[in-house]
């Protein structure tokens, strides 16, 4: 009898193991979806910050599709939102003006704002930021993950372009 009810058991713990995991990929599937047909992007994010406080040291200001690379441009900016006054100028390059978060805690690597911070650091990294040719440096807690595989976009391209669809130049790769 006793036998009978570890098998009943071992049974029902397999089909949860397996629905779980069913929902997962449901979930993971059902969130690539929205992401590339209804948000339009062509990453995911994972992971979650490690408090290792490199994003609020170097940090590149876009505005206007353009990063800022004036003092002046940047304190008209100060005026028109509060973010912008948590930044200093801490140097300047070829890319643009380069910040620095005066609410970082440097020996702790969080936020002193945390509660009240900008919706730009609650959704760092964005996967605009990766676009442009930034990147996550590699002891952040965060990566981006492509939806689709580079083989699956190539072969779209390549079926559109060989259909007719694409008249630009593209390299066909066989």
């Amino acid at each position: 009898m006793l036998e009978c009810y570890v098998a009943i058991n071992l049974k029902k713990k397999k089909m949860l193991n397996k629905l779980k995991n069913l929902l997962i990929n449901f979930h993971l599937e059902f969130k690539k979806f929205f992401a590339l047909r209804i948000l339009g992007k062509k990453y995911v994010r994972k992971g979650k910050c490690n408090a290792c406080g490199r994003c609020c040291r170097e940090i590149y200001v876009r505005h206007s599709k353009a990063i800022i690379k004036d003092e002046e441009l940047f304190n008209k900016l100060k005026k028109l939102h509060f973010f912008y006054s948590y930044l200093k100028v801490t140097g300047k390059n070829e890319t643009g003006l380069v910040f620095e978060c005066t609410k970082l805690d440097k020996e702790k690597g969080i936020c002193t704002a945390y509660s009240r911070r900008a919706v730009i650091c609650r959704q760092y990294p964005q996967e605009e930021i990766f676009m442009m040719g930034g990147f996550v440096s590699d002891d952040c807690g965060f990566e981006f993950i492509p939806i689709e595989s580079f083989d699956k976009v190539l072969n779209k391209i390549n079926k559109q372009y060989q259909s007719g669809k694409k008249t630009k130049d593209f390299i066909i790769m066989r």
